[in-house]
């Protein structure tokens, strides 16, 4: 194991426990000597990492601090690379153009070894079908209603044609190969409802807020599916 990736899994494994944690527990996690892990605590404490304790007290790692670039191990580089892909070629227009913005960022500002490893990845995104909007609609404006937490006036039409006008709380969006869904509550229902984007006809962001907090709706909707909340 490269002393990078040691050290990269020290900080994992310090993010995992909130209280102090002696250091004979972080060398067994981490599977390094008592000596080789309080050398690596040092080395970490010298790149500004915020770890608090000493020998026979525990250590622990103040919240907020952000790994630098060099700290990427290699499987979390096709991660993102993976995932920019997948966002690039399959999100509406602003969030593809901001995937592809963002894996620019990171690759301007790593290593020349990691840099390679981006390019040379053996991790290809297969062929599929891209979701087809509603020209009407911008996904863009949902993801603002549902950063700020503000209801919409929504026209919603169903397979059959049939269309209805309602007032939602936008909680999610959520997205397939072949569509997008928008999970909301519905004012007229009193209850979750999930309408697909190809289907919405109008969209608009209303100027009040919904008296629930966005996260408390969220967990809501993942009981009531029996959906577990991400790790």
């Amino acid at each position: 194991m490269s002393r990078s990736q040691r050290l990269l899994d020290l900080v994992q494994v310090l993010r995992r426990h909130r209280r102090p944690v002696s250091g004979r527990k972080l060398a067994a996690e981490t599977g390094v000597s008592i000596r080789t892990l309080y050398r690596d605590i040092v080395t970490l404490q010298g790149q500004g990492a915020p770890i608090e304790g000493e020998p026979g007290l525990g250590y622990v790692l103040k919240p907020g601090f952000m790994l630098p670039p060099l700290m990427f191990s290699e499987e979390e580089i096709e991660a993102l690379v993976l995932g920019s892909r997948w966002v690039a070629d399959r999100a509406d227009g602003a969030l593809a153009l901001a995937a592809r913005d963002a894996m620019a960022k990171i690759v301007a500002v790593l290593p020349p070894d990691l840099t390679d490893r981006v390019e040379d990845t053996a991790l290809i995104l297969g062929p599929g079908q891209r979701a087809v909007d509603s020209p009407e609609i911008d996904l863009a404006a949902i993801r603002r209603a549902i950063r700020a937490g503000r209801k919409a006036a929504i026209g919603d039409g169903d397979g059959e044609g049939r269309a209805s006008a309602r007032v939602v709380w936008p909680v999610a969006l959520s997205f397939f190969d072949h569509v997008r869904v928008l999970v909301a509550w519905c004012e007229l229902r009193q209850d979750f409802r999930h309408f697909r984007t190809d289907r919405l006809t109008q969209f608009e962001m209303l100027d009040t807020r919904y008296p629930q907090r966005r996260q408390v709706l969220l967990k809501a909707w993942r009981e009531k599916q029996g959906i577990a909340a991400p790790a």
